[in-house]
């Protein structure tokens, strides 16, 4: 394959490198899942549970690399491991695309603004929402509007989630929605019933109970949730900019596949997770995620600011055609 270049950086895709992490993370996954339904203590358990929190990151960051068609080179083994891995999730890959690009040209808007809220906002709703984030909650968003997407789309046009009233779209519901209006339906359908299908296998050939699938996915879920917003919680109102390249343990930052340089991805969306510390500026302030997770459980704080500007063209066809 042909080096690719980028602002005078090498961007590469490493594909041979995350075909063989993804194999490695699924197995661990498994194993994991595999050793809570048959943990006979609770220390066993526990460490069952708290690894897969840890690889099921991994497997995110994986995942997160096919949506920006940074995994391979190869567009057929980019989006084979992104139905693999967004089946680990658990969601379908087709739908995860549609709402993660979204969020890249919603980032830090009125309804993706978790962390302030203004005078006219419900204080109640946003302290909600930071909690439902923090505790791992916001994580079941993505298993529950893949079922209902399967089984019973109309109930994703509820009004309760499609109103044009604004409190109501504030809780990003709506905006989030709205991706899935340009996805291949019977494609989206299709990677969701092999999630399903995965998941069932799983439980049944493994023996493995709800409340031991529930605890690993949701100790990933905290795990994920503590992240997810961290690295954007009181940036820049900017669409592009609104991110932070945070500070974290080194083999955790290995874990998570340096997902933690989140501002490096917002502004070059095109570029694969090991390149992402050549676009990282070190004079820039950059918090612990620790601080920070520290703080957002002090809840939102009141703001006046303005919502950012729109992106402009040549940034958004860069984020969607990839590298």
């Amino acid at each position: 394959m042909k080096p690719k270049t980028y602002q005078g950086q090498d961007i590469t895709i490493p594909g041979t490198l995350n075909i063989f992490i993804a194999l490695a993370a699924y197995s661990v996954a498994t194993l994991c899942l595999w050793s809570a339904g048959r943990a006979e203590h609770w220390w066993q358990y526990l460490i069952a549970v708290l690894c897969f929190s840890y690889v099921g990151n991994t497997i995110f960051s994986l995942l997160h690399e096919s949506v920006h068609r940074t995994f391979h080179h190869r567009r057929w083994v980019n989006d084979l491991f992104g139905v693999f891995s967004a089946a680990f999730f658990p969601t379908g890959f087709t739908l995860q695309r549609a709402f993660h690009l979204g969020h890249h040209r919603r980032n830090r808007t009125d309804v993706e603004m978790f962390d302030m809220y203004y005078p006219s906002d419900s204080r109640a709703m946003k302290f909600l929402q930071m909690y439902t984030i923090l505790l791992g909650v916001y994580w079941t968003s993505a298993p529950i509007a893949g079922l209902a997407y399967l089984f019973c789309p109309w109930l994703l046009n509820i009004p309760l989630l499609r109103s044009s009233d604004p409190r109501i779209q504030r809780m990003s519901a709506d905006a989030m929605l709205s991706g899935i209006e340009n996805v291949n339906p019977w494609r989206a359908r299709a990677e969701l019933l092999f999630t399903l299908c995965s998941h069932v296998a799983l439980c049944h050939f493994f023996g493995l109970s709800f409340w031991a699938w529930l605890g690993c996915y949701w100790a990933f879920a905290v795990n994920w949730g503590s992240l997810q917003y961290a690295d954007h919680a009181w940036t820049k109102r900017d669409i592009r900019n609104g991110a932070w390249n945070l500070r974290v343990n080194p083999v955790v930052h290995w874990i998570f596949l340096h997902y933690h340089h989140h501002k490096a991805h917002h502004q070059h969306p095109q570029v694969p997770w090991c390149h992402l510390h050549k676009f990282v500026d070190p004079a820039e302030e950059r918090p612990r995620h620790f601080a920070l997770w520290l703080r957002m459980w002090k809840g939102p704080t009141l703001t006046s600011e303005a919502r950012p500007q729109d992106l402009d063209e040549d940034f958004e066809q860069a984020l969607y055609q990839g590298p």
